[in-house]
């Protein structure tokens, strides 16, 4: 990619973009996300976050184009983080996903203490997985029938990355 990507943390201001991110096909189709939801769902969602969510944004020319974020739980499972991110369809495979996981995983080394991180990811999600893979996450089980996607039900990937 010709322009750095400058990664950050979500801004209220960012949800247009955002909003605009998570509603291209290509999103759609690789996470939970439907089609056609509104900047004020997408507001009231992220105004409900738990506590232990940690918003970031990848950004190209003040464009927001890509999003992630990390989850630390808590309780007996406090040594977790769970992750979730998206990147728009018009920068897929260009290093916004790179850097977005690289700034969370180290997030969760250097800053949040966690011993694992763990994700979902569709079978069928080859770029991801292998993203997934060169960050040290490995396959831990498959969820069949996992959500539907596009007039079926898709399985997806249990992956985590322990740290020791």
């Amino acid at each position: 990619m010709s322009q750095e990507i400058v990664v950050r943390a979500q801004e209220p201001q960012d949800m247009s973009d955002i909003t605009e991110l998570l509603n291209q096909p290509r999103v759609v189709w690789g996470t939970l996300q439907t089609p056609f939801t509104s900047v004020a769902a997408r507001v009231k969602r992220s105004e409900a976050a738990p506590p232990g969510w940690t918003p970031i944004v990848a950004v190209v020319a003040g464009k927001v184009i890509g999003q992630a974020g990390l989850n630390r739980l808590d309780g007996r499972r406090g040594h977790v983080g769970v992750v979730g991110m998206s990147v728009h369809d018009d920068f897929a495979g260009r290093g916004v996903g790179t850097a977005l996981l690289a700034a969370l995983t180290e997030l969760a080394d250097r800053w949040l203490g966690l011993r694992r991180i763990e994700l979902t990811v569709w079978t069928d999600n080859a770029p991801a997985i292998a993203l997934y893979e060169r960050f040290g996450f490995e396959r831990e089980g498959l969820h069949r029938a996992f959500a539907f996607r596009d007039g079926e039900y898709v399985d997806a990937l249990a992956m985590a990355r322990l740290r020791t």
